[in-house]
């Protein structure tokens, strides 16, 4: 089972996430998909290791989240923005080639037992991109998010700390 998180910046995302996960699993996954980048990135990620606590199983990768042991598990995939980001990178900035391998990534995990909880930006609703680049991604982030929120059987949008469900099936 797939279930999307998507909202803006410091929507409550991951918080959601976590506490969703927390609720179905006594010992959930917790996959990081972001690249240290600076200094201050790497204090962001090592606050929300802590956070998280003892009872989280953690894994960092960058781009091949499905080959990590996830059968029968609840996992919280935070984010796909970042994993999309590193995928572009990966392709040299191919728009359709990133597109491919991502969604590679997405099926064989949707093909997995288990229940995974993909965290993801909606960087859509934000302001336009000045550079080529910022454009090309932005609209991979649409795609990929519109791909997952398809074959996904919750999508929740986070508005201001506030789960809104808008797709749920039965």
């Amino acid at each position: 089972m797939l279930h999307l998180i998507t909202g803006g910046a410091r929507s409550g995302k991951s918080r959601y996430a976590q506490e969703w996960a927390l609720s179905q699993s006594a010992q959930p996954v917790y996959v990081a998909t972001a690249r240290v980048w600076d200094t201050d990135f790497a204090e962001r990620i090592q606050r929300h290791k802590s956070e998280r606590g003892p009872v989280w199983v953690n894994y960092e990768t960058e781009l091949h989240v499905s080959q990590l042991p996830l059968d029968n598990r609840t996992v919280v995939i935070d984010c796909v923005t970042l994993w999309l980001t590193n995928f572009f990178e990966a392709h040299q900035y191919h728009t359709n080639n990133t597109l491919q391998a991502i969604q590679a990534e997405i099926d064989t995990l949707h093909q997995k037992a288990g229940t995974f909880i993909l965290v993801t930006n909606e960087i859509g609703m934000g302001v336009h991109a000045e550079t080529e680049a910022g454009r090309k991604f932005t609209d991979l982030q649409g795609w990929v998010n519109q791909y997952i929120a398809r074959i996904a059987g919750t999508v929740t949008l986070m508005v201001s700390g506030i789960p809104v469900v808008i797709k749920k099936d039965a």
